[in-house]
């Protein structure tokens, strides 16, 4: 297998996967069966250990933990004289609870694979497991209804204390393969499952089974022995195992017997997975791996990118917090000098322009008029330089109400800009071929709804109030802008446009702050549809002067 290769494996194994073993952790690695789990000791004359060694482990993780010993150091050399390994050789040890000898142990210059996997799967279990998982009940007790023998499992019913060591003890020395203990507190559903045939304590009780399936069991409780320690005192340990061993033998003896039948018989559940991680302890395990394989893959340019990387954050968050510093200490500067009122920053910071009025030019002109969206429409106020200060307040606010309106542009134009084009938009709609001479400023305070798509518009003007003089009203309007002499800068002079009640009636004035006073009346009726409508067959060219 290519080196590469190899090595891509033996990193994706767990972090905590492969121990070393020394001198003086040996006794501590031995003694923690307690976890259900054989232990196995891999002797390499190496610093690294082989593949097929790290494979092994972590296929059978599960039923034994291993640790690796390396024969060349100086720190495990009591280990090999005290197991007698040989410091040239690979060497494979496997320890149940008895860490003194071990129970299978093989010595080669190369392992084979198969030879390995065989020794572990023959050697896989304790003198007295715990059934902690269904697996492990699956291994040891599997169901062989039809066998021609019966196979018994003895079992022992304990809980995880102290006080029950005695009654483990007694049975360790009884068992060999086919014995194995429970702890109460871990398998309830288990045990209650047994509850015929036995006292109310089920504790320190042995219970033989017989699976006839997977799923239900026929069984037998043994009453005459008692391994609790407090009623065996008086008895020594050889008197109590002499006793017990009595028992269950004679009671197997009896239940193998073709025409014996065990008692009674029940459905049980599988068994709670006592070796299974919780959700806290998996992302543990994650973290401490992920952090294992950063420790072992990282490199010098990745450490200097992360750095780069890291500086970068750290420094703009120090230029942003130090210009916020600043404009706070600016702005507190300011306040103490009375240059600045304490609640005119919150109000800028808090406004929002909800309405944008777009300066109507040749270069938006396409863009508000032309190309204009079907069913869209611009709103535009003609004023001049003079009196824009004065007519834009008073159109914000008339469409003010319409600001949400998303098929609504609004907008104003300078005459002196768009005078051309004025004109020529009102001789369009009269289909006149001559020019007109217009006054620019009567033309001031004119309100225009655009719409590009269709080729109308509206027209709002102080002047020319609805009627039902329908194409009429746009005549009368062109006559009212008709050039005069007057050019008042404070007041604009209109003649009335009737074609015969108004040509003999006396011109009326008309102040600039009066001339957008109807324009909500008529904003309603534009929106309503009841406004008329000026046709043109194509939209004229908007030239700058």
């Amino acid at each position: 297998m290519p080196h590469n290769i190899i090595e891509f494996i033996r990193k994706k194994m767990p972090y905590n996967l492969t121990p070393k073993v020394q001198d003086d952790t040996i006794v501590g690695f031995l003694s923690g069966w307690i976890d259900n789990r054989i232990r196995g000791l891999v002797v390499e004359p190496r610093n690294q250990t082989r593949l097929r060694y790290l494979i092994a482990a972590y296929a059978f993780q599960q039923r034994v933990a291993f640790g690796f010993v390396n024969a060349n150091s100086n720190y495990c050399k009591q280990t090999l004289q005290r197991y007698q390994v040989h410091p040239h050789l690979d060497t494979l040890l496997l320890f149940n609870e008895d860490s003194e000898r071990p129970i299978a142990s093989i010595s080669m210059s190369n392992i084979p694979t198969e030879t390995l996997n065989n020794i572990i799967l023959s050697n896989q279990y304790l003198t007295l497991p715990r059934l902690s998982s269904q697996d492990i009940l699956e291994g040891l007790c599997p169901a062989e209804w039809n066998r021609p023998r019966k196979r018994l499992c003895i079992i022992l019913v304990t809980e995880n204390s102290k006080e029950h060591n005695f009654a483990r003890e007694a049975l360790r020395k009884i068992a060999r393969r086919s014995e194995y203990k429970t702890e109460r507190e871990k398998q309830i559903d288990f045990i209650n499952s047994l509850s015929r045939g036995s006292s109310d304590d089920k504790l320190l009780r042995i219970v033989i089974l017989w699976r006839r399936d997977t799923s239900r069991v026929k069984y037998e409780w043994i009453n005459d022995i008692t391994l609790n320690k407090r009623f065996a005192d008086n008895q020594s340990l050889d008197h109590v195992i002499n006793q017990t061993k009595f028992q269950i033998d004679s009671t197997i003896q009896r239940l193998l017997k073709t025409s014996e039948a065990l008692t009674y018989e029940a459905f049980i559940k599988n068994l709670l997975d006592e070796h299974a991680q919780d959700f806290i302890n998996k992302w543990i395990s994650k973290i401490f791996y992920i952090f294992d394989y950063i420790i072992d893959n990282i490199e010098e340019e990745h450490i200097l990118a992360t750095i780069s990387l890291l500086g970068t954050i750290v420094f703009m968050f120090a230029v942003g917090y130090a210009m916020v510093y600043l404009v706070k200490a600016e702005e507190e500067s300011l306040k103490a000098k009375g240059k600045l009122s304490s609640n005119v920053s919150l109000k800028q910071s808090r406004y929002i322009p909800e309405l944008k009025l777009h300066e109507l030019r040749a270069e938006k002109y396409n863009g508000m008029v032309r190309l204009l969206k079907p069913g869209c429409r611009t709103i535009v106020l003609i004023t001049d330089l003079k009196t824009r200060p004065k007519l834009i307040p008073p159109f914000h606010k008339a469409v003010w109400p319409y600001r949400r309106t998303k098929t609504l542009i609004f907008g104003h134009m300078l005459i002196e800009k768009g005078f051309s084009w004025y004109s020529e938009l009102l001789r369009l709609s009269l289909c006149e071929s001559k020019n007109l001479q217009i006054n620019p400023r009567n033309c001031v305070g004119t309100v225009l709804a655009l719409n590009g798509h269709r080729k109308y518009f509206c027209m709002y003007h102080a002047k020319h109030p609805e009627s039902d003089r329908g194409a009429k009203g746009i005549e009368c309007v062109t006559r009212q802008l008709i050039e005069r002499q007057d050019d008042s800068q404070t007041k604009i002079f209109f003649a009335n446009g009737g074609t015969d009640e108004s040509d003999d009636s006396e011109p009326r004035i008309l102040l600039e702050e009066n001339l957008l006073e109807g324009l909500s009346n008529w904003l309603d009726r534009l929106f309503e549809g009841t406004t008329h409508r000026y046709y043109i067959n194509y939209w004229p060219e908007f030239f700058t002067k």
